[in-house]
């Protein structure tokens, strides 16, 4: 097969990709670069069969060929992380918009299978848990800037159902809850490698408010696997499945693992929403999946515990972690 990842020198995508490639595929990824980096791929660069094509995913032309060319496209190409959304509310919207609109259209004309990556965030402010995939979303009103986010990817949900009902393109959904790993930036506020960071820095550990929010976090090794096996089941079309871990934990007892597994005297320093991002940011209490139909479909059973997904990245922050991209080259090094 010919695998087309969009966003594919980000954090999920790059891992995507490497999985592929070890299973014998091609693989072509596009990526703009804005949050994805060059460091994620540039071991894949020498391998005879991958490609990378630094260009947006609204690029018509581009984006056109690599889709014709493909037999697979998994789109994960996005706005990530809270502090990019709140802070760029029009990219966030046009790119999540924008960007699924034309990988949909493109792959309406000779119906290329394609995989949704959507998010937990369309859930909204349900207060009960675990989350169903058939439940109803309860959105945020349209002045708090988080929730410009989690609308953009419902509506890139809607449109891809529309797109398998009246067109019959092969679309499916997958509903990505906190997934961490090796790669993953701490630059727009995700949790996991910014806790790890500060540790390792013997930094106070900064927790945005009181720390009893929950969250479920997943190894990017499970969801990528999810992944894969989801994007080629037959009885996986025309559907919308949660992807992820459904084992709670607290951010406090996050931070408090985190200090006690990097051997850190860091302190916790609690942070209000309201410094940490905007007056009236609303969160998220809990956040957990109904991994149920995932489970039925496919057999899935996360194999990485939450200590395990730590020690695993902490190992990679040690080694060095992130190290600064390499800027935006202005064409594919593989036309």
């Amino acid at each position: 097969m010919r695998i087309l990842i969009t966003g594919g020198a980000g954090f999920i995508g790059s891992h995507l990709a490497e999985r592929y490639l070890e299973r014998g595929e091609e693989v072509d990824v596009l990526d703009d670069l804005s949050t994805g980096s060059i460091d994620n791929i540039q071991l894949l660069t020498r391998h005879p069969r991958f490609k990378y094509h630094i260009d947006s995913v609204t690029n018509h032309r581009s984006t056109a060929k690599l889709v014709e060319a493909s037999d697979l496209v998994v789109h994960l190409a996005a706005a990530v992380g809270v502090r990019l959304v709140v802070q760029s509310p029009v990219r966030t919207i046009e790119t999540n918009i924008k960007g699924t609109e034309v990988v949909l259209r493109l792959a309406a004309k000779k119906r290329k299978r394609v995989l949704i990556a959507s998010t937990s965030e369309v859930y909204g402010k349900r207060t009960s848990v675990p989350f169903r995939e058939d439940d109803d979303l309860l959105m945020g009103p349209p002045n708090k800037g988080r929730w410009s986010y989690a609308c953009s990817k419902a509506l890139d949900e809607f449109l891809a159902l529309a797109y398998w009902k009246e067109r019959r393109v092969p679309t499916v959904i997958v509903r990505l809850f906190n997934t961490v790993g090796p790669r993953q930036t701490g630059r727009y506020g995700m949790v996991v490698p910014t806790f790890v960071r500060q540790a390792l820095e013997q930094r106070p550990l900064t927790i945005f408010g009181d720390g009893s929010q929950t969250r479920c976090f997943a190894h990017v090794h499970d969801v990528v696997g999810a992944i894969m096996s989801l994007a080629e089941h037959p009885y996986a079309v025309g559907e919308v499945f949660n992807v992820g871990n459904d084992q709670e934990i607290t951010i406090r007892d996050l931070a408090d693992r985190i200090r006690h597994r990097t051997g850190s005297f860091s302190p916790i320093q609690f942070v209000p929403y309201e410094r940490a991002h905007e007056e009236g940011f609303e969160d998220m209490q809990r956040r957990v999946p109904d991994l149920s139909k995932l489970r039925e479909l496919t057999g899935y059973e996360p194999k990485w515990d939450i200590d395990g997904i730590l020690d695993s990245v902490i190992a990679h922050e040690s080694q060095g972690g992130e190290r600064r991209s390499i800027p935006a080259l202005p064409f594919a090094l593989h036309p």
